[in-house]
């Protein structure tokens, strides 16, 4: 099937996923668009859709968005652009799925013993660094994202509305750093521009089915799904990046 039918069914999915639990759709989405697309064309498109999906979430969830995180937290983005921009490699295939593997199973550090917590300025900062550094190497990083956010007294709207806003940040600093690299390559290796236009409306709709979701789920709920979905997807994309390595 084209990618203008695979892209936005698969984008759907992941925004519907991810409106739910703040993560694991950005997940399925980098780990199904490695498989399909070269490696830097694969960056760039999941920060496109990914920015519209995080944004979008942001907005329904605007009214919980802990601005202070934010702010620390986008110098920091910035920072790391900054840096990836002067590092002129590109990741394989079977290093990003490995990448995206253990990224899916960072939910089990134990948080707690970090003593982490997103509200204090330092720590922002860490998040910031951390995060969109490793989604500079494996496309996603909101599983370690989620560290900084354990120990912070927020709800489950604060959480998915302030992690949306952060991941904003993350994934605009994937695309310039990448999409500057894919400005001087063949263009097979360019984006599917028409597909990812036609993933946006459905990336939005698919975000807005997943608020509904959320606002019938308990904190805990919240939580416990979360760890256990983001693992499994790790799992698979592990094993299968190990046997293509």
């Amino acid at each position: 099937m084209p990618l203008i039918v695979i892209l936005p069914a698969i984008a759907f999915v992941t925004a519907l996923i991810s409106g739910i639990f703040g993560m694991a759709g950005g997940l399925v989405l980098m780990g199904a668009l490695t498989l399909l697309l070269p490696v830097g064309a694969a960056f760039v498109t999941h920060g496109l859709i990914q920015i519209v999906s995080n944004g979008w979430r942001a907005w329904l969830n605007r009214a919980d968005i802990v601005w202070p995180i934010i702010g620390w937290y986008a110098l920091a983005s910035l920072a790391a652009a900054i840096l990836f921009t002067f590092i002129s490699w590109v990741p394989s295939r079977p290093f990003v799925l490995i990448a995206l593997g253990l990224v899916g199973f960072s939910v089990w550090l134990p948080a707690k013993r970090f003593a982490l917590d997103a509200n204090r300025p330092v720590h922002a900062l860490a998040s910031g660094l951390l995060v969109t550094g490793t989604n500079l190497l494996a496309g996603v990083a909101g599983p370690l994202l989620d560290i900084f956010f354990v120990n912070t007294r927020l709800t489950r709207h604060q959480i998915v509305a302030t992690k949306a806003f952060t991941q904003v940040f993350a994934h605009l600093a994937k695309i310039v750093v990448y999409g500057y690299a894919l400005l001087f390559t063949a263009a097979e290796g360019q984006p599917p521009w028409l597909a990812i236009l036609a993933a946006i409306p459905l990336t939005m709709l698919g975000t807005r089915f997943g608020k509904a979701v959320l606002d019938r789920m308990s904190d805990i709920g919240f939580i416990n799904w979360t760890r256990w979905i983001v693992t499994a997807i790790g799992a698979v994309y592990l094993v299968q990046g190990l046997f293509m390595a």
